[in-house]
């Protein structure tokens, strides 16, 4: 049986969030104690520094926040790499060798660089790291082999760039050197979580998530504001369920089903007031999320294990990404002085 190699990972721009964790990091832990499996999760500082390069100190002080997330949430270093990719030098190298094999109308085209261009509102000022990051995320997957890749429906467009890439670079080199990853999407509706507001996905830009790391008082005031019905004016008055933020949430993390959708017929009737619904959403995440902020208080009293298992973990993948790199510049012919 082959063995199962993942490369995941997250841009480190500030803390995660309730999103992240639906989206991935609850199903990283589950694949972590998968047989014949060996995960690497990369926290991508050189790509999050293509949008950020005016303010590095965010994204020095993000990286620590992300590592604390990750073992806070399960995340084991002695089962799972958990790197940095500015300290795999390996992956710049490759990357610059794959930028020969695609063209920027090709990177121009990719329908989530052009969704995230115009999000950013770089205009005329679009820094080339940005644009090419497809590349990067190419050499990263690459690098180590990876056979999946977990992603979202939106970065699904990435991946195709890095099958064409692998695609490309065997054919020319006529050799077998890169391995094709799979992408793996999440179950339909599954994978993104709404932000309290209802307006589009759960985001750091946008301020409208709850945090892994949010106190008892945060998380409930942030429950509180929570968008619901804006017709349901009345306790008496019908209340309607679909895209009500609190049923979506309730959905998802309530793990008694049966009383969410008694609570979903008596709101559509009426007789239910918003309070006490989002009261008991407030119960629910503070059961979820008081494990996970407890434990990332624990590891954030000792920094110096946290930097110590990035130091470590980025060293073990730099030894991966070295032999990787060195079969690419042999496929190419480059490896002028090897003995």
């Amino acid at each position: 049986m082959n063995k199962k190699i993942i490369l995941t990972g997250d841009r480190p721009t500030g803390k995660l969030h309730l999103g992240h964790y639906v989206g991935s990091l609850q199903n990283r832990v589950k694949l972590q104690e998968e047989e014949n499996t060996k995960m690497y999760i990369m926290i991508a500082d050189q790509q999050a520094l293509t949008d950020n390069a005016d303010n590095p100190q965010k994204i020095i002080e993000s990286v620590t926040e992300v590592a604390l997330d990750y073992l806070a949430i399960g995340i084991d270093p002695k089962k799972t790499t958990i790197f940095l990719q500015s300290q795999v030098p390996q992956l710049a190298e490759l990357t610059m060798y794959y930028m020969n094999l695609v063209s920027v109308a090709r990177l121009q085209r990719n329908p989530t660089v052009k969704q995230e261009l115009a999000t950013k509102n770089f205009g005329e000022s679009v820094p080339t790291g940005f644009l090419t990051y497809p590349i990067s995320q190419a050499a990263d997957i690459t690098a180590f082999g990876a056979t999946h890749v977990p992603v979202g429906e939106d970065q699904k467009p990435m991946l195709e760039q890095t099958r064409e890439i692998v695609r490309d670079f065997n054919r020319i080199y006529k050799k077998e050197v890169l391995t094709l990853p799979e992408i793996v999407l999440p179950p339909k509706n599954q994978g993104r979580l709404i932000g309290i507001d209802g307006n589009g996905k759960m985001s750091k830009s946008l301020n409208n998530g709850i945090y892994l790391s949010d106190s008892p008082e945060e998380i409930k005031a942030k429950i509180m504001k929570m968008y619901t019905d804006p017709n349901h004016i009345r306790v008496e008055d019908p209340g309607q369920v679909e895209g009500n933020v609190v049923f979506t949430y309730l959905d998802i993390f309530d793990p008694n089903k049966e009383e969410v959708e008694q609570l979903k017929e008596h709101y559509r009737r009426g007789g239910l007031g918003d309070v006490k619904l989002k009261l008991r959403l407030n119960d629910v995440m503070q059961d979820l999320l008081r494990p996970i902020r407890e434990r990332r208080e624990l590891f954030a009293k000792d920094l110096d294990f946290v930097y110590k298992m990035l130091e470590e973990g980025s060293k073990e993948a730099e030894k991966v990404a070295a032999k990787t790199l060195l079969e690419v510049k042999e496929a190419m012919g480059i490896n002028y002085f090897k003995k």
